[in-house]
């Protein structure tokens, strides 16, 4: 158990860090430098950790701990007066957190069938679990097959969670900012209108904390049969 928490925290971090550094190079792209003068260009999670402590290191350790599921976030920071004035660049710069995590649950997948076909690892049968997608042979979990095959189901799991929670488009989420860049200026008008609102923001969360499992489970259950038919 103290393992799968273990991967399921670092899971989290490369894959948070990973999402901000997308948001930080597509707004440095797109003309906004204020992520990357805060060090925010970067793979390497010292800067975002920096930047939010709490959503990065504190609150995951504990949630994992006391609930063994784990909640945290990460924080890149924008010009809101570049945002206005480039509601496209900004959209970009919103969709692209969430587009590294599609990559990474992507990269996950592939790693996983490949591995499958060639009887390095095997499918597990039953209920999905989120760390156990796929095992070693003869469910030899104590071993670093045991511990590649962890690292896959929770990289996938994980990021297919995040990019799914994420895309939701209600403020402070990523969505809502995609929502503001590309649709009808009427539309985003009001999205920053609704962002600006703390309470908003609050609501927002809590409909998407409720919101987003109805969407993850049947879609990784998906996935995940998928996978196994390949």
């Amino acid at each position: 158990m103290l393992a799968q928490l273990l991967v399921q925290y670092l899971v989290f971090l490369f894959s948070t860090t990973c999402h901000e550094f997308a948001h930080a190079y597509a707004a440095l792209k797109g003309g906004d430098t204020t992520a990357y003068e805060g060090g925010q260009v970067s793979l390497d999670p010292t800067p975002h950790i920096r930047r939010a402590p709490f959503g990065m290191v504190v609150i995951p350790l504990i949630s994992l701990i006391f609930s063994g599921f784990l909640i945290g976030w990460g924080a890149s920071p924008y010009n809101p007066h570049w945002a206005s004035r480039h509601p496209r660049r900004y959209g970009w710069m919103s969709l692209a957190g969430p587009l590294a995590n599609i990559v990474l649950a992507t990269i996950a997948f592939v790693a996983m069938v490949v591995l499958v076909k060639y009887d390095v690892l095997v499918f597990a049968l039953g209920v999905v679990q989120i760390h156990s997608l796929v095992l070693p042979p003869g469910e030899a979990l104590n071993t670093p097959l045991g511990a590649l095959a962890s690292v896959l189901s929770v990289t996938f799991s994980l990021n297919v969670l995040l990019a799914v929670f994420n895309l939701l488009p209600v403020p402070p989420l990523d969505g809502a900012g995609v929502v503001e860049g590309f649709w009808p200026r009427g539309a985003g008008a009001w999205i920053t209108k609704v962002r600006e609102t703390p309470l908003f923001g609050i609501l927002g969360l809590i409909i998407a904390v409720n919101v987003a499992p109805l969407i993850w489970f049947p879609l990784l259950e998906t996935l995940t049969r998928l996978m196994y038919v390949l």
